[in-house]
């Protein structure tokens, strides 16, 4: 039985490295370069988001004082001419910064007006 044996042709004895080397500048330069691109990519991207140079109308409100026995729902549903409870509800928890529908008698709520 024969063998065979193959040689490279070509056979590297020196390994080769990369010529490019950062000083701890040219590192700094790089990670600013790098910084300044991605804050103007985001002052592009952010100008989108602009407002109106217009006052916004606050909505009409009036002070109820809450009787002993009144619950949020009792006083949403009087205000509520279009049958939306619910909604009158948490517009008075946001009105007031309320964090449960729970009220003491005698606090002073800022309810919607009602538009009959």
């Amino acid at each position: 039985m024969s063998t065979l044996s193959l040689a490279p042709a070509f056979v590297s004895t020196t390994a080769r490295r990369s010529t490019v080397r950062l000083t701890r500048r040219g590192r700094l330069v790089v990670f600013l370069t790098s910084l300044m691109i991605v804050l103007a990519a985001a002052f592009v991207l952010a100008g989108g988001a602009v407002g109106t140079g217009e006052a916004g109308q606050p909505a009409p409100t009036e002070i109820v004082q809450v009787a002993p026995g009144d619950t949020l729902w009792g006083i949403a549903s009087e205000i509520a001419t279009d049958g939306d409870v619910r909604g009158v509800m948490n517009e008075i928890e946001r009105l007031n910064a309320l964090d449960s529908t729970g009220l003491a008698a005698g606090q002073k709520l800022r309810v919607p007006v009602r538009t009959d």
